[in-house]
């Protein structure tokens, strides 16, 4: 987040700047929407309008803490950037850990022009690194945990790193106090924004635990296919556009001359990890997979976002490449060997991807591009290990390692004391059933009009004699309460046994299954078939798979 200017820009240049600043914060802001298609097309339909509504929640939580605190504690007593006229945020620097002023704004003059858009475009940078586990936790969050962790992420974890590498922070003085390259530099956020929510996601899966139905018996993992394809695929062309403000705007100058680069930069990593992506699955599985075509677009952005001011576009491509197929091996790596349940691949796309973005800037960063001195105390350009600065390269890993160090027992803290507070996941049968209508009290989907009472209907119409007609031959409706097994663990063994796999269903579930209507509790309830049979292969199935427990089963008419 670095420009090239060596005097405060005054005049038309600043108020440039500033209008390109603002732009760039406003396209930012709308990759909240590209985040919320990608995610809730990815998850199943019963989850849609939980998914949706945390992602346009988030928004409301980040702005209301990063301004009450967090802007204060990543840039308190920072100089501001002289493309946008210089002077510095309220407050001072401690010891390079935090700052201390500008919360809730205050002591910002009015006229601060400068400070504002840096307030706004953080803070759209801010809301970005919030949004990953998102998709991460879906489909088991507790929404109640999941507005602790807004204000958590906005004020806390996200301000501390940030200030360590943006802020004036001792990442970002490595190279003035240890003669390490130019310190960690990040030019857009692969390790501030991306791995910093990446590896919260991490944290926040791995302690929720899987889906319901996502792992068999054996732990061989089931698909749990998305609901809507075209809604995560536009959601990416949504995001992909969006990253030009991410990238290109932090230059935070319209004038400087390497915002073209940049901006190329971005799309060849872009196309670069879509390909490579798409073709690893063409390969692998024998079909050009859509989710990680997607997957491996976002993947090449994240790469590209710490390195995209400071490489030339061919080591863009190759880094972009490299992302796309980290995003591939991430997925099925976390799913099959460490059993992380990540509905919509963002661990290995934001988490690894970043990793490998801020990795790469010391690898391929060829000396054309300065930043300013008086944000890390190093004059000259930022070159990396292949262009004879190996000690970049060693900030880039020293940040990258700290970065781990933080946000990992961090969050692992913050997810253990809200589990023991509040709880962070849903109850089995919450999760069964969808959490929109539980936790939100809305569905995402209403597949057909509410039935209106004749007594509301408008009585003006003139009245018409309705013909006789016999009364339905309905089916037999009846229940089947089971007793002496948790209601939780009822919830998960049926939805195991409601998962396709390898081999056909048992002969006793084909036999209960087609009469079944809902599952309340611990009460199945049926419509026709014969209720003895039916009671007879429900007993078996459970005792079947409940072993240990004392079923006791019940037939009500």
């Amino acid at each position: 987040m670095n420009g090239q200017a060596v005097i405060p820009a005054t005049g038309t240049a600043a108020a440039l700047n500033l209008a390109w600043v603002l732009l760039a914060g406003f396209l930012v802001f709308f990759m909240q929407a590209g985040f919320a298609l990608v995610e809730t097309g990815m998850v199943r339909a019963k989850n849609a309008a939980h998914t949706m509504a945390m992602n346009v929640v988030i928004y409301g939580l980040g702005t209301a803490g990063f301004w009450a605190v967090g802007f204060a504690l990543m840039y308190g007593g920072h100089a501001l950037p002289l493309s946008l006229g210089g002077g510095s945020v309220p407050g001072r620097d401690v010891g390079g850990l935090f700052g201390t002023g500008g919360f809730f704004l205050a002591g910002a003059p009015h006229d601060a022009a400068g400070l504002f858009a840096l307030f706004l475009f953080q803070l759209m940078f801010m809301d970005t690194a919030a949004t990953i586990p998102t998709g991460a936790l879906a489909e088991r969050w507790k929404f109640s945990s999941f507005v602790l962790y807004g204000l958590f992420m906005s004020t806390v974890l996200y301000p501390v790193y940030g200030h360590w590498v943006w802020g004036g922070g001792w990442l970002s003085r490595l190279g003035a106090n240890f003669g390490l390259g130019h310190g960690h530099v990040d030019f857009a956020g692969s390790s501030v924004v991306h791995m910093v929510g990446g590896f919260t996601a991490l944290v926040g899966a791995w302690k929720l635990g899987p889906r319901l139905g996502k792992y068999r018996p054996d732990g061989r993992p089931n698909p749990l296919p998305a609901h809507n394809v075209p809604m995560y695929m536009l959601g990416t062309l949504v995001l992909a556009f969006g990253w030009f403000g991410f990238n290109a705007g932090s230059t935070l100058a319209a004038s400087d001359a390497n915002v073209a680069r940049v901006a190329v930069n971005t799309v060849l990593a872009s196309a670069a990890g879509g390909l490579a992506s798409l073709f690893a699955m063409w390969k692998w599985y024998g079909k050009p997979d859509p989710s990680f075509l997607c997957n491996g677009i976002l993947a090449g952005l994240v790469g590209v976002t710490a390195p995209c001011a400071y490489v030339a576009p061919w080591a863009a491509f190759i880094i972009g490449g490299a992302a796309g197929l980290l995003a591939v091996w991430g997925a099925f790596f976390l799913e099959r060997r460490l059993g992380v349940d990540d509905p919509v691949g963002a661990i290995s796309v934001h988490g690894l991807g970043g990793l490998w973005g801020a990795l790469a800037l010391g690898l391929f960063a060829d000396g054309s591009y300065a930043p300013e001195t008086h944000f890390n105390g190093v004059a000259g350009p930022v070159a990396g290990l292949f262009y004879g600065s190996g000690s970049q390269l060693a900030a880039q890993v020293i940040g990258v390692v700290v970065n781990l160090l933080w946000v990992l027992p961090v969050a692992y803290g913050f997810f253990w004391l809200i589990g023991r507070l509040v709880g962070n996941r849903v109850s089995a049968q919450t999760e069964f059933v969808g959490l929109d209508v539980p936790e939100l009290g809305a569905l995402g989907y209403v597949n057909q009009d509410p039935k209106v009472p004749e007594s509301r209907v408008v009585m003006s119409l003139p009245a018409e004699p309705r013909p006789a007609v016999a009364p339905p031959n309905e089916q037999k409706r009846f229940a089947i309460l089971v007793e002496g097994v948790d209601v939780e663990r009822l919830a998960e063994v049926w939805s195991e046994l409601c998962q396709a796999g390898d081999a056909p269903p048992p002969p006793e579930f084909r036999a209960v299954y087609p009469y079944m209507t809902t599952l309340q509790g611990a009460r199945f309830r049926f419509r026709g078939g014969d209720p003895l049979v039916i009671r007879a292969n429900l007993e078996r199935l459970l005792q079947d798979r409940c072993k240990g427990q004392p079923i006791r089963i019940r037939l009500e008419g």
